[in-house]
C-alpha cells in the first residue's frame, strides 16, 4: 500500500468515504486496447444525427467536447475527431476488474454506473492505512493492472466524496489539458468552505429545471442556498426537495454505502435513425428488445411482474404503457406477448423515434415457476395468462438455450427471428447503447 504522509489528517475522519470514477472511461478502455488512438481526440458514442456523446478523450475535451453533447455538434467541434461506436460488453468485463480491486479494500461498495463507485473504509484503515493512502493505492493498482486512470474523492459522506473526486480530475484551461491530483481528501472542518465557492447544479438533485428555478430566486451558489430557509423554497421545489437541498448546501448528507444493491428493473431501448410509423417493424423490434432483457434478468436470474412499454415520438413526446402480471416471467417470447399488446394500445402514426421496454417488479429467478391449471376448452386472450403460460410451458427450453450458449457463445443458437443478413445475431441488453450509427456504419441487429 502506497506510504501514509506525516502531514495525513485523513486518519481521523469517521465515516470515510471514498468516491472512485474512471477517467473518460469508454474512451480510455479504446485508446488503451488500441495505442494508435494515443493522443487523438476520440468519441464513443453514436455516429448517426440522433446520437450522442457517450464517453471522449480530454484531447477531444480541448474542442469543447463532452459527454452527453449530441453527436453531431461533437462534429462540428472536432471535424477530425475518432468516432467509435463502443462494446459494452468489453466494457462491463473492465469494470468487474474494477470492482474486484475495490472489494479488495472494503466489502462496502456501492456502483455507480460501470465505472464509479461509493467505498466505506471506515473498517479498513487498521489493515490498509489512512483513507488519503487507501485511495493512493486504489489508483495505483488501477494504473497497474488495468492501465487505466482513476480520480478519488475523500471526505466524510457521499456528497462531500463526489464533489471531491471532480476536483481531482485533470481540467482544460484555454485548451491546455492540466493534470488534475488524483486524489482530493476534504476534512469535516473544511466542508462549509470547500462547498460554499461551488455552484448549486454542483449539488445532487440539481439538474438545469431546478438550477433555473433557484436563480430565479437569486440562488446561484451552494453559500446562498446553505443560508435559505427550506420553508421559502418549498412552494417552489416542493418539500421534500426543498428540505433536502438545502441539507446538502450545509454539507448534511447521512445517506450510507449500500453495497450489492438489487436492480429495480431491466430494460432495453432504441433510439431509430428515422423516425418508424410501420407497425410490422416496430414489433420486430420490440421483439428483439424482449430476447435483450430477457438474456439480461436470465443472467442476474430475476423474473419480473411488470413488463413496461416506453415511446417517444417525433415531437419528443414520452408514453409508457404498463401491465403487471400475477407471476413474475424471464421468457422472452412471454414477455413480447405482454409487450406486444401494450404496443398495440399506443398510436403510433406520428412516428416513433425511440422505442423501449423493461421489466421491474422483480423477484428471485431461482424460484420454480407456479404451475397454472387449464380447463378444457377454455379460451382465453388475455396477454397476461397466455405470458404465464408460456413461461411454464417454455421454461426447460429456455434453460437448454441457456447451456448452448454458455458453452458455444451468445450468438450460437436463436430464433428464426434472429436470422438476418450476416447470419444469426442474438441482441443484448445495452447494444447501439448510444443512439444510431450513420446508416453506413449502423450495427446490425437481427
Amino acid at each position: 500500500m502506497a506510504e501514509q504522509p506525516a502531514a495525513d489528517r485523513s486518519s481521523s475522519l469517521n465515516p470515510a468515504i471514498l468516491l472512485v470514477d474512471m477517467d473518460s472511461f469508454f474512451a480510455s478502455v479504446e485508446v488503451r486496447d488500441n495505442p494508435s488512438l494515443a493522443g487523438r481526440p476520440v468519441l464513443v458514442g453514436g455516429s448517426g444525427k440522433r446520437g450522442v456523446v457517450a464517453a471522449c478523450t480530454y484531447e477531444a475535451r480541448r474542442f469543447g467536447v463532452h459527454s452527453a453533447m449530441p453527436m453531431a455538434t461533437a462534429r462540428r467541434l472536432c471535424p477530425d475527431a475518432v468516432i467509435l461506436g463502443g462494446d459494452m460488453s468489453r466494457y462491463a468485463a473492465v469494470s468487474r476488474q474494477l470492482h474486484r480491486i475495490l472489494r479488495d479494500v472494503t466489502p462496502l461498495v456501492e456502483p455507480l454506473g460501470l465505472d464509479e463507485a461509493f467505498l466505506d473504509v471506515t473498517g479498513s484503515t487498521a489493515l490498509f492505512g489512512s483513507p488519503r493512502a487507501i485511495a493512493l493505492a486504489i489508483r495505483e493498482r488501477i494504473d497497474v493492472e488495468l492501465s487505466l486512470r482513476c480520480a478519488v474523492g475523500v471526505g466524510p459522506s457521499k456528497l462531500i466524496a463526489k464533489l471531491a473526486s471532480r476536483e481531482a480530475k485533470p481540467t482544460i484551461a484555454d485548451g491546455v489539458v492540466r493534470e488534475g491530483s488524483g486524489v482530493v481528501v476534504i476534512m469535516p472542518d473544511e466542508v462549509r468552505g470547500f462547498l460554499d465557492r461551488l455552484d448549486v447544479g454542483a449539488l445532487f438533485g440539481v439538474g438545469p429545471a431546478t438550477a433555473s428555478a433557484l436563480a430565479r430566486l437569486g440562488i446561484e451558489r451552494v453559500a446562498d442556498l446553505a443560508q435559505m430557509d427550506p420553508e421559502i423554497l418549498v412552494r417552489h421545489l416542493g418539500q421534500s426537495q426543498a428540505y433536502a437541498l438545502v441539507a446538502l448546501a450545509r454539507g448534511q448528507d447521512d445517506r450510507p454505502v449500500v453495497a450489492d444493491q438489487v436492480s429495480k428493473s431491466i430494460g432495453h431501448e432504441e433510439t431509430f435513425a428515422e423516425d418508424v410509423s410501420d407497425r410490422e417493424i416496430l414489433g420486430q423490434r420490440l421483439r428483439r428488445q424482449a430476447v435483450a432483457v430477457s438474456g439480461a434478468l436470465r443472467a442476474a436470474t430475476r423474473r419480473g411482474r411488470t413488463v413496461t412499454v416506453k415511446v417517444k415520438d417525433s415531437s419528443f413526446r414520452t408514453r409508457t404503457r404498463s401491465h403487471t402480471l400475477s407471476s413474475g416471467i424471464d421468457d422472452h417470447v412471454a414477455i413480447f406477448t405482454v409487450a406486444g399488446a401494450l404496443l398495440a394500445a399506443v398510436d403510433v402514426d406520428e412516428g416513433v423515434r425511440l422505442l423501449g421496454l423493461s421489466v421491474s417488479n422483480l423477484e428471485d429467478g431461482s424460484n420454480p415457476v407456479q404451475l397454472r391449471l387449464s380447463v378444457d376448452g377454455e379460451e382465453n386472450d388475455d396477454p397476461s395468462s397466455s405470458a404465464e403460460q408460456l413461461q411454464q410451458d417454455r421454461a426447460g427450453l429456455e434453460d437448454a438455450v441457456d447451456e448452448i450458449r454458455a458453452r458455444f457463445g451468445r450468438h450460437a443458437l436463436g430464433s428464426a427471428s434472429s436470422l438476418g443478413a450476416d447470419g444469426l445475431v442474438v441482441p443484448a441488453q445495452r447494444d447501439v447503447p448510444f443512439g444510431p450509427a450513420e446508416p453506413s456504419q449502423e450495427i446490425q441487429e437481427p
